[in-house]
């Protein structure tokens, strides 16, 4: 049992500034790396250290796993190889390990290919969505309603698609700076009859591997008695993404995660 999440998977972006009085030519691909943040005063790498070991990766990538695609999202993206760098906290080797099952997944989930119309029928349940505003954190926010979600009602296949294609957009929509989307599920109206716990399982398992540490919160709103003892079987599935859970009430979203242009059509009544 257990909830379906449509994802959201992954697109970064941030700004990076030179901190050396030199000025090496800047090669296409440095320029690349140049246009993300690397941000990693908490971890003790500078600027210059990472970009020798985004390097490393890439070298060794280019070397070792040639026959992975390449361009965005592929084993030479650069942006892509620091944010698993920044994940694997700059262990070279497991983020090589992470990085390329990530890779593959992609080409064999075929992400590429997932357009609009090919989830447009799954997505017209309304059962996720992506908001069209970012909350009062500057994040874009997916919203689940599981009352609208009927596991037998469509190929699992058909979910999981959906849920990368939101995954997708959400990520492609993060403004300058933010690395973080806001998860929602309006559990408002829940019964056992939409419970889907292989779906869910499937659903963090996607972040944890695939988008790591992308999901910044997940709200649990008006969560009823039914859905405990789904959530307690779910907790050690969804691995460290628990600690990220918490239960709210719809209030709790209108005053503490919108203003009142930006908040959630669902959440205004």
């Amino acid at each position: 049992m257990s909830l379906r999440l449509p994802p959201v998977p992954f697109h970064h972006r941030s700004a990076a500034q030179s901190t050396t009085a030199a000025k090496p030519q800047i090669s296409s691909s440095s320029r690349s790396f140049l246009k993300f943040s690397v941000r990693n005063c908490s971890s003790g790498t500078d600027t210059h250290t990472s970009r020798k070991l985004v390097m490393k990766v890439k070298e060794k990538l280019e070397k070792d796993y040639y026959s992975l695609p390449t361009g965005k999202n592929g084993r030479d993206d650069e942006e892509l190889i620091l944010w698993f760098l920044k994940d694997r906290t700059f262990s070279v080797d497991e983020a090589i390990s992470k990085l390329t099952k990530a890779i593959k997944w992609r080409q064999d989930f075929r992400v590429s290919e997932i357009t609009e119309e090919s989830v447009r029928k799954v997505a017209a349940t309304g059962k996720s969505y992506l908001h069209d505003s970012l909350d009062v954190n500057g994040r874009p926010v997916l919203i689940v309603d599981p009352s609208k979600h009927i596991p037998e009602m469509f190929k699992q296949a058909e979910d999981e698609r959906l849920c990368v294609f939101l995954l997708e957009k959400a990520l492609s929509r993060l403004p300058e700076g933010k690395e973080e989307i806001l998860g929602i599920f309006d559990l408002r109206g829940f019964s056992l009859k939409n419970s889907d716990l292989k779906f869910l399982t499937f659903l963090f398992d996607v972040l944890y591997y695939y988008y790591p540490r992308r999901l910044g919160q997940v709200l649990f709103v008006e969560a009823p008695f039914v859905f405990q003892p789904i959530w307690q079987l779910a907790k050690p599935l969804v691995k460290s993404y628990a600690s990220l859970v918490r239960f709210c009430s719809a209030d709790d979203v209108r005053k503490e995660y919108f203003t009142e242009s930006t908040l959630p059509e669902s959440f205004r009544h």
